[in-house]
């Protein structure tokens, strides 16, 4: 009799510590017991203002929402300024993968720091998040299983605002596009918009990125005879280019300038004044609805009053679907948090129940807003009329064009 209760009471010992263990598998498979999460983007440079230390506040907030731990593992955050120099910025992730224990990057770099690092997530099986960088090949021909992109894009950023314009009648364009990567593909991308509607494209000119002067390509552009001037730039470049064409007086003369991509901060920069009547895309705006509203006001808290811009949204909407996919998995490990991040659907501010595809990109609506006029904006940051929603599928690259060999086939 003794010996029989000695052998259940070893068997109900046996049976307690495998529960044990398995009611607490994520603490064994989260490296290091902490969950690290690299926040990389321009800090101080051109496009700081596109995500900079917005976008850092938005991981935090994302952060806090589980409470800065997952099962016992702390969330921690580290961040890198690339200075837009894709030399820091690719030594920055191949040392935090191979040496500091980052298990995900944010990513809001220019399109060659995003397409290099890329490839170092993808060699290491990391999940690279991307809430700003516009290069369509990171979803298309140069595509990851390890990359999710949950902004925009060089394909979604320029049809909706290629298709009103045609709409109006302002079917002649000319270009004053950025040089680089970024620049060349958001052209690309605008003009073949322009020419399956009809329309045609008359010339375009480059500059160099962080321009100050833009005096010879607003020439080039007025002299064009162009309806339309297409500005394939952002941050710094964008507002400097608006501001300059005022100066030029191009709306007077009865040239639009359209922006193919710009966020609503860059709008309070530059001021209704001067882009009121601007239409553009947008993926997502603070003064949309309760939850937009009431995550901006969160946001404000953090950072001493600053409305969040479209980036920094994504960034937090990207930063918790992943943190909830470790905590479903009760892993850091990037193969199986990248297929939770894939199954379970994604819940934003003004969406829900949104699906990614297997390229990664992730299938949100776009909005197509109009800059108000000053008189029409009653606080500050009320600075889009929301023209219409534009359907996911409608949005982005269909499936049949893509060169992603994730879906190709």
């Amino acid at each position: 009799m003794k010996t029989n209760l000695a052998l259940r009471g070893a068997s109900l010992a046996a049976l307690c510590a495998a529960m044990s263990m398995q009611a607490v598998p994520a603490m064994a498979e989260i490296s290091g017991e902490t969950i690290r999460i690299g926040v990389m983007n321009d800090q101080s440079g051109a496009y700081s203002d596109n995500c900079g230390s917005g976008s850092t506040a938005a991981v935090r907030l994302a952060a806090e929402d589980f409470n800065n731990e997952i099962n016992g593992a702390d969330i921690e955050v580290v961040v890198a300024d690339d200075q837009n120099k894709p030399d820091i910025g690719v030594a920055t992730a191949r040392r935090w993968i191979e040496s500091e224990g980052v298990d995900a990057i944010v990513g809001c770099s220019a399109s060659s720091i995003a397409l290099a690092v890329q490839e170092i997530m993808r060699e290491a099986q990391k999940p690279y998040l991307i809430a700003g960088t516009a290069t369509s090949d990171l979803t298309n021909s140069a595509c990851s299983p390890y990359t999710t992109q949950w902004l925009h894009d060089t394909y979604s950023l320029p049809k909706a605002t290629i298709q009103k314009l045609l709409e109006q009648g302002q079917d002649t364009f000319y270009f004053i596009t950025v040089d680089y990567t970024f620049g060349k593909q958001w052209q690309e991308d605008a003009t073949r918009f322009i020419e399956n509607g009809g329309g045609q494209v008359l010339g375009s000119v480059l500059h160099p990125l962080n321009t100050t002067d833009f005096s010879s390509q607003l020439l080039q552009a007025q002299a064009s005879g162009a309806k339309v001037i297409a500005l394939a730039n952002s941050g710094s470049d964008f507002a400097n280019v608006i501001k300059q064409a005022s100066e030029f007086g191009i709306r007077e003369s009865g040239q639009t300038l359209a922006p193919l991509g710009a966020m609503v901060n860059q709008i309070h920069g530059i001021g209704l004044d001067v882009s009121q009547g601007m239409i553009l895309s947008s993926a997502m705006y603070w003064d949309l609805n309760d939850e937009t509203r009431a995550f901006a006001e969160r946001f404000r808290e953090a950072t001493n009053g600053r409305t969040p811009n479209e980036a920094q949204m994504a960034t937090y909407t990207a930063v918790r679907h992943y943190l909830s996919a470790v905590q479903e998995t009760g892993s850091d490990a990037g193969e199986p948090v990248v297929q939770q991040m894939k199954a379970a659907p994604v819940q934003d501010f003004a969406h829900k129940d949104i699906t990614i595809r297997e390229d990664g990109q992730v299938m949100h609506p776009m909005l197509a807003v109009q800059v108000k006029d000053p008189a029409e904006s009653e606080y500050t940051y009320d600075y889009y009329e929301v023209l219409g929603e534009i359907p996911a599928e409608d949005s982005w690259r269909p499936a049949s064009e893509s060169e992603c060999s994730l879906i190709s086939g």
